[in-house]
């Protein structure tokens, strides 16, 4: 089937707005396209392609033979995204070569990924000449692995259940397990093939997650014989598994980190799957999400950094041991598995997460406290149903997530840019700043960045005001007044050399637009040595 077909499906689900929709384009594109076609389009959709076809910087330098420079950042600076100005603006060559019909989606790929960088190129050109705009944004997205349309993984494995008949707990397992094109996938979807065996392949097995707690209707369903409660650390969730004298660190959603955190890798000799969180241990003692953030993503982390901030995982739970899954059990059997099998591993590299006495809601509130109270390590408490089986996605009143409340801070707005998508045409991400004194002058810093945190009416009126307020323009970047002032909510601060005012926010959003506060009485810097412990 052409690649004029797989464009038309992108183009159909990223301007439909129903999941119930979705997934009917989605079922009748799969069910009528044949293979390998339907499973490059499930994994371009799906999120598990692991090769980009082209570079993001090919495309731009493309442009930029083609077009003046400044009118090319201009365009794509109105339209807000690098492939949707392309697909839009792209002027045929001089001299096309003309093509007697567009190739398949496998075509496309095969030819991409034997050429050479010159071929690339080449390729490149010769589809994008041939291509309609909405061609060209298909090519682009995929060439790029920037495809977002607005259907989750999660969606796309409904969809699949939904065609084989099965439960979508059933695609959850085997999604892991399988690869791009996925032709054995839709032999059993078609009924022509028994479903895929995974059960010797090392690979990643869905989370329980955790819904946040309401604490009017909640809490009242807690008590110490029904739920436990655990520490919410500041680390990244993960999963650690082995098989085979196979190693894997999965996060939680399932990307392979082992070569971030080999040294946590090559303990494990064991043929199991642990839940817990994913910390590092300065000096023997447990690491901020900062000590942590200098080792994520590191592809190949030097001995020196990995001696000095060495992985270590505190478990939370044990999804199976040596060929046997424990999911159906309820967390407290599961628990007493996971001491014995934690209390063989190396205290270094492996501790248990505690488990918290508490009597009344009130301890809890109290535990809650002290987790505030500890300088950014613990984020608030895990509170869980004690009976419950390990069961992927959120089940309701299953596990709840307790976090602290966040650091507030009432900061100056100092500079906005235009957002991507479907935010191009509004100014909707922003800096904002504190008041430090430089050099005898009370002069603002920037602090941190946010762009949602306020409703799609409270953008407008925000994109307004900043239209009425220019000052300067940066290239992408326009500065303005220094009048509003935006009440700030993050999770936590540390000390960041990288930044201007010395200082860098996780996770900060918007929690109120201040329209009635002075920008003089916004907070001044010193507060950040408050907040982090200074």
């Amino acid at each position: 089937m052409s690649f004029a077909a797989f464009a038309d499906l992108l183009d159909d689900l990223y301007f439909t707005n129903s999941t119930l929709a979705k997934e009917a384009i989605l079922s009748d594109y799969l069910r009528r396209t044949p293979d390998p076609d339907r499973g490059w389009a499930l994994a371009a959709i799906g999120g598990t392609l692991s090769f980009d076809l082209f570079k993001r910087n090919l495309v731009k330098t493309l442009m930029e033979e083609r077009m003046d420079p400044y009118l090319f950042q201009l365009s794509r600076h109105y339209v807000g995204e690098l492939s949707e100005t392309v697909a839009l603006a792209w002027p045929q060559s001089s001299e096309p070569v003309r093509l007697n019909r567009l190739p398949d989606l496998h075509e496309v790929i095969d030819e991409f990924t034997r050429r050479d960088k010159p071929g690339i190129r080449a390729y490149l050109v010769t589809l994008l000449d041939n291509m309609s705009p909405p061609q060209r944004w298909a090519l682009l997205k995929l060439g790029t692995r920037g495809l977002r349309i607005g259907m989750s993984a999660r969606t796309v494995k409904k969809t699949l259940a939904n065609m084989a008949g099965v439960d979508v707990g059933v695609l959850e397992k085997l999604w892991h397990g399988i690869t791009p094109p996925y032709t054995s996938l839709f032999a059993w979807i078609d009924g022509n093939a028994e479903m895929p065996d995974i059960s010797n392949v090392l690979t990643y097995s869905p989370v329980m997650l955790s819904h946040p707690i309401d604490e009017a209707a909640d809490l009242d369903r807690l008590s110490p014989e029904t739920h436990h409660a655990e520490w919410k650390w500041d680390g990244i969730r993960v999963q650690v598994a082995g098989m085979n004298g196979e190693a894997r660190i999965y996060s939680r959603t399932g990307d392979d980190i082992s070569h971030s955190f080999p040294d946590l890798a090559a303990t494990v000799n064991w043929d199991a799957v642990i839940d817990g969180e994913l910390l590092v241990r300065p000096d023997g003692q447990i690491g901020s999400f900062n000590d942590l953030q200098q080792r994520l993503g590191k592809k190949k982390p030097s001995g020196a950094l990995m001696k000095r901030l060495p992985a270590h995982l505190i478990a939370y739970d044990i999804i199976s041991e040596n060929g046997v899954s424990f999911r159906d059990q309820t967390l407290d059997a599961r628990r007493k598995t996971l001491e014995a099998f934690i209390a063989e591993r190396h205290p270094d590299h492996y501790t248990i997460s505690e488990i918290l006495e508490w009597t009344t809601v009130d301890d809890l509130r109290g535990l809650r406290q002290e987790a505030a109270d500890s300088e950014g390590l613990k984020e608030g408490l895990m509170v869980k149903r004690r009976d419950t089986p390990y069961v992927s996605g959120r089940p309701k009143h299953a596990w709840y997530k307790w976090k602290r409340d966040p650091f507030l801070l009432d900061a100056v707005l100092m500079y906005a840019q235009r957002g991507t998508g479907k935010r191009s045409s509004y100014y909707s991400d922003y800096t904002f700043g504190l008041w430090a004194n430089v050099e005898g002058e009370a002069k603002l810093l920037p602090i941190g960045k946010a762009y949602f945190g306020f409703t799609d009416e409270e953008l407008k009126q925000l994109d307004s005001w900043i239209r009425n307020h220019k000052v300067a323009r940066y290239g992408p970047v326009q500065e303005v007044d220094k009048e509003l002032v935006f009440e700030v909510a993050f999770d936590s601060a540390h000390e960041s050399p990288r930044h201007k005012s010395g200082y860098a926010l996780r996770f900060p959003r918007i929690s109120r637009i201040r329209w009635d506060k002075p920008a003089h009485e916004a907070d001044r810097l010193e507060i950040m040595d408050t907040l982090i412990g200074k």
